[in-house]
């Protein structure tokens, strides 16, 4: 079996990691995998200059949305026309165009299509929020600074219902939640949606002594420590003001933030898996989410999380077992969540146990696989 796995970067973004990942464990069952990925870049600008000027010049959400009206005909690579199942993850920012993606789902070849966010069953959005309108027709779009009954995603909603009629996909959900959120989508009716996890490598990610992993990074070895790791940290979506007013109430915890504009940045895999090792508490107070590769890591790496109700979180967290659950934009519960964890050293080990089980390498490149074959 040939699986083409296809993802708008290599490296950067969760998307791309867990794409990464789960090429990884497939080879290690014995599948031959090979990976397609953006090659211009003219696509991109492009649409980004589209989104912009239907703002009316203005930046707000631009990078909450997608068109993708322009993008890279990959059935025309060799690595394409080699396959047998074409695995799509996250596509958008001129990668992919639906006229491309129309060509893929009418190449004949089995179609996976994972879900990293709500993109492929909304309009234009990668999270819709409070907003349902997916569930009958978008339009009205609430990330537009000038929504209309015939906006951007209306236009681009009547292009997906195109593009899918007649075809055969199924979509993965990284979380229960987003699966059954797809289920409600009128763009995914009478397709198959299942549920699948991403995958960790164990051999990476995975308790280490704490004493030692402080070293490494010069951090307080008699102060407690919440570590927050996002991307970008000024990323509103990722919710660090709600990290900063929760820390008001925790004078004596030393927080330490992992991306750009942080107090680390970090790329090597085993480099991380040492910041979460040397962690008390590792804090997700993400306002909108899927299933964070975040909390999978600390998990692995036995460190217990805290993170608001919302998206897949509550799925991966379980409420004073291995971790806590705050309510949703609540800060004092989320420093509650904090202290609590704090005060139980026990939840890092099950949180260990249940990610050694739950995202096996292994595992999930078998129900992968079994939805291949189908």
């Amino acid at each position: 079996m040939r699986v083409l796995i296809v993802n708008t970067t290599e490296r950067t973004g969760g998307a791309a990691i867990a794409a990464k990942r789960l090429a990884k464990a497939l080879r290690q069952e014995g599948v031959e995998v090979t990976t397609a990925t953006r090659q211009r870049r003219l696509p991109f600008y492009l649409e980004r200059l589209r989104i912009f000027l239907a703002n009316r010049c203005k930046k707000r959400n631009l990078w909450q949305v997608d068109i993708a009206n322009l993008g890279e005909d990959i059935t025309r690579r060799p690595e394409f026309r080699a396959a047998d199942v074409i695995h799509l993850h996250w596509i958008n920012q001129g990668f992919l165009s639906l006229g491309d993606i129309s060509k893929i789902l009418q190449s004949g070849k089995r179609i996976i299509w994972t879900l990293h966010d709500q993109w492929p069953y909304t309009g234009i959005c990668h999270y819709a929020g409070a907003c349902d309108r997916y569930t009958t027709h978008c339009h009205h779009c609430p990330q537009l600074l000038h929504p209309a009954e015939h906006d951007l995603a209306d236009c681009t909603f009547r292009q997906k219902q195109q593009v899918y009629h007649s075809a055969n996909i199924t979509f993965v959900g990284c979380s229960q939640w987003i699966a059954q959120e797809a289920r409600k989508s009128a763009l995914t009716q009478g397709q198959r949606i299942v549920a699948i996890p991403n995958a960790i490598d164990h051999g990476i990610f995975r308790p280490t002594d704490k004493g030692e992993a402080r070293r490494h990074f010069a951090l307080p070895q008699d102060k407690p420590i919440v570590i927050f790791i996002c991307q970008r940290i000024s990323d509103e979506r990722k919710g660090m003001r709600y990290l900063e007013e929760a820390m008001q109430q925790l004078p004596d915890v030393r927080v330490v933030r992992v991306g750009k504009g942080g107090d680390f940045e970090i790329h090597d895999e085993r480099e991380m898996a040492l910041m979460y090792a040397g962690a008390d508490v590792f804090v997700t107070p993400s306002l909108e989410d899927n299933l964070p590769n975040t909390i999978v890591e600390a998990m692995s790496c036995g460190t217990a999380c805290v993170g608001f109700h919302v998206g897949g979180i509550p799925e991966m967290i379980h409420h004073l077992q291995d971790g806590y659950v705050a309510r949703y934009r609540d800060a004092d519960d989320l420093a509650k969540g904090i202290q609590y964890v704090l005060s139980h050293p026990e939840l890092g080990a099950a949180a260990a146990q249940y990610a050694a089980t739950t995202y096996d390498e292994h595992r999930i490149a078998q129900l992968y696989i079994e939805e291949y074959e189908r």
